[in-house]
């Protein structure tokens, strides 16, 4: 019955976006960012990336006009970093403050990475140097730019129903 109504009326709760969430985060971890882009391999390195994905795939949601996906799939990311959180033994009252952080976290670097994407490399690389953990002598983002770029179009390539099923090939 329960999934009966879901498929009516929708998954409030981002059900129908999980398996894009898991694409997100595995692209993330994806070693290239670590190994040869400059991200340092580090906890805050690792939610930049998260992050990082997220707001390229919440740009091209902005871009087709799907609010609706938008806020569940912002809705998992809280979650998400909600029970990471939990999970490290952060006590209730921090999580709430530390969400709070992680979602204006999230909101910044959608605003910094879409101008970014509309201007040069150099304008992206430097909103990638504000907005990660850079690894010790990493040296310049632009790597890093240059691949993000490369993941916006490949998040741009599929048809909307494909990326929201989480297909981003690469």
């Amino acid at each position: 019955m329960i999934r009966l109504l879901e498929r009516l009326f929708g998954n409030a709760s981002g059900g129908d976006l999980v398996a894009l969430w898991h694409r997100i985060v595995a692209i993330a971890r994806e070693e290239h960012w670590y190994a040869s882009r400059g991200v340092a391999d580090t906890v805050e390195g690792r939610f930049d990336m998260v992050t990082a994905v997220t707001a390229l795939v919440l740009i091209r949601m902005e871009r087709e006009g799907e609010a609706e996906h938008a806020a569940r799939l912002t809705e998992l990311f809280i979650d998400d970093m909600d029970g990471q959180l939990r999970e490290a033994g952060v006590g209730d009252l921090v999580v709430g403050k530390s969400m709070g952080k992680l979602v204006s976290a999230l909101g910044g670097r959608i605003g910094a990475y879409r101008e970014g994407l509309a201007a040069d490399d150099a304008t992206l690389a430097q909103a990638a140097e504000r907005n990660t953990t850079r690894a010790e002598g990493a040296g310049s983002a632009l790597p890093l730019a240059e691949g993000l770029r490369a993941l916006a179009a490949h998040i741009d390539r599929p048809p909307l129903a494909r990326l929201l099923a989480g297909e981003i090939a690469r």
